[in-house]
């Protein structure tokens, strides 16, 4: 038979293979017809992608779909409306909370380094209003205030007091310069005005403490009690003379804290002591040297007493304490008149039993006479 001649390609394909090149040849050309492969299906894919929109908005023409407008010119589709009841709104990505004026009274512990205009600043308010509702911690001084100590803190500027009768309420309100129904009303003292009746006569009961909306607060020097405050029983003097007083009802309490009743802070004669029975201190005091009442409070003695003590004024203070103040030269108050702390109520003297010009001092308690030192500040 005869034998065609071999072509070119085939020959050279015949020499590579007898060379030992023939597995190498198959691999390349493996990897080549792969490489040309992936390159079509590439090319076809984005051929694809490239028409389909168009073809697809041939087919399928746009359709227009209502909108419904909201607040604020957004608008939304009228189909999403049927999905839900109600008045349709946009998602927001902040929410905005209304802030509404707090309307009921807090309480706030006093921190390290907190004063109280601090304080005040914090809530928003005047620092009058932190001490007219804290007075029985404060005292209108910004120096009694300490950490630990819980104030009260009031929705709004205004005082926060306590209603003890004994006035007129009109009158009441009047001091705080405010009428007597802008308390009746407010929300937080929760007063029915049915039940109150007349404002100027109030219907409320003694002891109630109120909130008095922007009502104006007066500073009280030390020792001066403000409106309102009075005992709730009537005071007698625990010595008898005739410089008694008999009950006096009403008048200035004390702060409960006692200062010197004498310029001089020592004594010139005799010490408290219980086995000497003498249960008070002797203060040097020159003759007509003034004499200060050591706490507020309401005068319940003032004049001779005939059982050593010569001229003398007993002091009923309203928290349990009374202060007597004997051997005066001169007395400068009255049975039933109020006092505050450091008050001159007369002169040193040297009336009844005494040697000498000085003043005899006492503080007593209904049940016994109390060592002063005990609750005097350091000399």
């Amino acid at each position: 038979m005869e034998t065609k001649p071999k072509g070119i390609i085939a020959r050279f394909i015949e020499t590579l293979i007898g060379i030992g090149l023939g597995e190498s040849l198959l691999r390349t050309g493996t990897a080549f017809l792969s490489v040309t492969l992936l390159v079509v299906v590439v090319w076809l894919v984005r051929l694809f992608y490239a028409q389909g929109p168009n073809a697809q908005a041939a087919e399928n023409p746009p359709v227009t779909v209502p909108t419904f407008a909201v607040a604020g010119g957004a608008a939304i589709p009228q189909d999403s409306i049927d999905t839900f009841s109600g008045v349709p709104r946009l998602a927001q990505v902040h929410t905005t909370i209304p802030s509404r004026a707090r309307t009921e009274m807090i309480k706030y512990v006093v921190q390290k380094g907190d004063t109280v205009s601090g304080i005040a600043e914090m809530f928003g308010l005047k620092s009058k209003t932190i001490y007219a509702a804290n007075y029985e911690i404060l005292q209108d001084d910004p120096h009694s205030l300490r950490p630990g100590q819980e104030l009260k803190i009031l929705p709004m500027d205004g005082v926060y007091w306590e209603w003890l009768g004994g006035i007129p309420f009109g009158q009441w309100a009047a001091y705080f310069n405010v009428k007597p129904e802008d308390i009746i009303n407010y929300p937080a003292n929760n007063l029915d005005p049915a039940a109150v009746g007349d404002p100027q006569n109030a219907n409320i009961k003694v002891g109630t403490f109120l909130i008095v909306p922007n009502g104006e607060y007066q500073y009280h020097t030390p020792g001066q009690m403000p409106l309102g405050i009075t005992r709730d029983n009537p005071a007698s003097a625990q010595v008898a003379g005739n410089g008694s007083c008999g009950p006096v009802s009403g008048g200035a309490i004390g702060t409960g804290i006692f200062v010197y009743p004498t310029d001089k802070h020592t004594l010139s004669g005799f010490d408290y002591s219980v086995e000497a029975h003498h249960l008070g201190l002797d203060f040097a005091a020159s003759l007509g040297a003034n004499i200060y009442t050591t706490d507020g409070g309401v005068v319940v003695y003032a004049g001779e007493n005939s059982y050593g003590y010569g001229n003398m004024v007993m002091i009923d203070h309203g928290t349990g304490f009374q202060s007597l103040y004997a051997h005066l030269s001169a007395i400068f108050v009255g049975c039933g008149e109020s006092v505050s702390q450091g008050q001159t109520i007369g002169s040193s003297g040297e009336s009844g039993r005494a040697t000498g010009p000085h003043l005899h001092f006492e503080i007593r308690t209904p049940s016994t006479v109390i060592n002063p030192w005990d609750v005097l500040p350091a000399p």
